[in-house]
């Protein structure tokens, strides 16, 4: 009897694949990608990844040791957590922040889940949201040795143009992992070893170039669209973070909706969200609709009927319970909002009048003109690229005379929401001037674009438009809240050339 084996029921499948393998596949096709990395940004860049790694590691060991847990080390799972994320770190950001990065992702998101396949999101990915969420100054300071310099995608959505050569080997700068031809080797690797297959990172792409063609600013321009795939991690998604085995779906079809899914939804929140990688968001939302889609995708077996009756589907009471609240937080927000939209509106027009004043050196009255008028109606709601045109008046000196135009925009794409400036411009096109209307971006990086030091930059000027980074020095750690300025400014000068000068 000792000699009897267990043998289950057919099907079996057999695989030379196990966790192993897959992870210690990962390392290698991320080393690319890490070797330039540290070649490009120096020993601090080796540093992040040696602490993000071994933070994972001692995290993981430490767990498993305390709660008598199996040793889990040699799968390799924790070295791919804190490699990924690392990679996926901005080179200055302090050391701790990795640390911290890596500590959460595996205790939180892998272990206190069960560990590895039990995991709900993808490790890496919410360790490097939430360092995005608690440390977002330092997550968005791409200076380095003291030199600020905007990303690649900040160029792009602030009007400016970017090398997508450059940018597709990695010289365009941003996170550590930032070189496309690096990481595409890496995926190439994956593919053909059979770790990954084809069907996730082809529709990611193709899904989130077609969106970017039909929403984005510059269409379907090949090289528009090349650098948009280009930067913003999407690669680094496409083909490592997307492919996870434990939060993607299991099935052909689930895998290529999935696909489908994450790379519209990057797209859309490129397009509309305040910073250009949103990647990471996308593809965690995505993790925890994998469920519903292995649900509706995985086959009905052969010959299973549908003669069971199905039970009606009940809503929770929980939900219903959710719903009442919000209901009634909604009426109660409307009904202040009622209440304190007059007084809100008149402060905004207070310090739009002072704003105009600000920007426009010598005037001693501003006022609204037929011209000027008739030029906001053709408008009827266009948009200048991520920028809202709202009121245009014109300046005049104690003698009466046209001393320039002053413009307030929206821009709505500010790292922490949006702001609104007015911007000054003298009757041949030169700025005057900027003032804010509206800045809420975050104290001690962001809102340093309200300092002179950046403000009186924008003074003398004279151009159709203006770049970030060569006609004007980006704040470091801000280079979101530096773009959405330059693009806002840009809009005045497009609105004033096209409709008033």
């Amino acid at each position: 009897m000792n000699g009897l084996l267990n043998v289950s029921s057919a099907p079996h499948i057999r695989s030379r694949l196990t966790t192993g393998k897959v992870m210690y596949d990962v390392i290698l096709a991320l080393l690319p990608a890490s070797v330039f990395g540290v070649y490009l940004y120096g020993l601090h860049a080796f540093l992040i990844l040696a602490a993000s790694v071994v933070t994972a590691v001692l995290t993981e060991f430490v767990f498993d040791f305390l709660c008598h847990r199996p040793n889990t080390l040699s799968d390799g799972s924790a070295v791919v957590t804190g490699l990924l994320l690392g990679l996926s770190l901005p080179p200055t950001v302090p050391l701790y922040v990795p640390y911290l990065g890596a500590l959460f992702a595996i205790l939180f998101v892998k272990c206190l889940f069960g560990g590895l396949g039990q995991n709900v999101v993808n490790p890496a990915l919410a360790g490097r949201c939430f360092l995005m969420i608690s440390f977002s100054s330092a997550m968005s300071n791409f200076a380095v040795d003291g030199v600020s310099s905007a990303t690649p995608l900040a160029v792009l959505n602030g009007g400016g143009t970017v090398d997508v050569l450059e940018m597709f080997l990695g010289f365009g700068g941003g996170v550590i992992g930032v070189s496309g031809a690096a990481l595409l080797i890496g995926g190439l690797y994956l593919l053909l070893c059979g770790t990954i297959t084809w069907h996730i990172p082809v529709t990611v792409i193709a899904s989130f170039a077609l969106a970017m063609g039909l929403g984005g600013e510059g269409g379907f321009h090949p090289l528009y669209l090349l650098a948009e795939v280009c930067g913003g991690g999407l690669l680094m998604a496409a083909f490592f973070m997307a492919n996870d085995p434990v939060t993607s779906p299991v099935t052909v079809r689930g895998q290529a909706a999935y696909g489908i899914i994450v790379g519209l939804l990057a797209a859309v929140l490129r397009i509309y969200g305040s910073t250009a990688d949103n990647v990471s968001y996308s593809i965690l939302l995505c993790n925890l609709a994998v469920p519903l889609i292995d649900r509706v995708a995985i086959p009905k077996p052969f010959g299973l009927g549908d003669n069971k009756r199905k039970p009606k589907p009940k809503l929770p009471k929980a939900a219903l319970a959710l719903m009442v609240i919000a209901l009634i937080s909604g009426v109660a927000l409307g009904a202040v909002n009622m209440v304190t939209a007059p007084a809100i509106e008149a402060q905004a027009l207070a310090a739009n009048a002072a704003s105009y004043l600000a920007v426009l050196p010598g005037a001693e009255e501003v006022g609204y003109e037929d011209e000027v008028s008739a030029a906001l109606e053709s408008l009827d709601g266009t948009e200048f690229g991520r920028n809202t045109v709202n009121e245009a008046v014109v300046g005049t000196d104690a003698s009466g005379n046209n001393v320039g135009c002053a413009i307030n925009v929206t821009n709505s794409q500010a790292f922490d929401g949006t702001l609104s400036v007015s911007v000054g411009i003298a009757p041949d096109g030169t700025i005057l001037g900027i003032a804010f209307t509206e800045l809420n971006e975050t104290p001690g990086k962001g809102m340093l674009c309200d300092e002179p030091a950046f403000k009186d930059q924008f003074a003398g000027i004279n151009s159709s438009a203006l770049v970030l980074g060569t006609d004007i020095d980006g704040v470091s750690g801000a280079t979101v809240s530096s773009s959405s300025v330059v693009s806002a400014v840009n809009a005045a000068l497009a609105f004033y050339n096209e409709f008033l000068k």
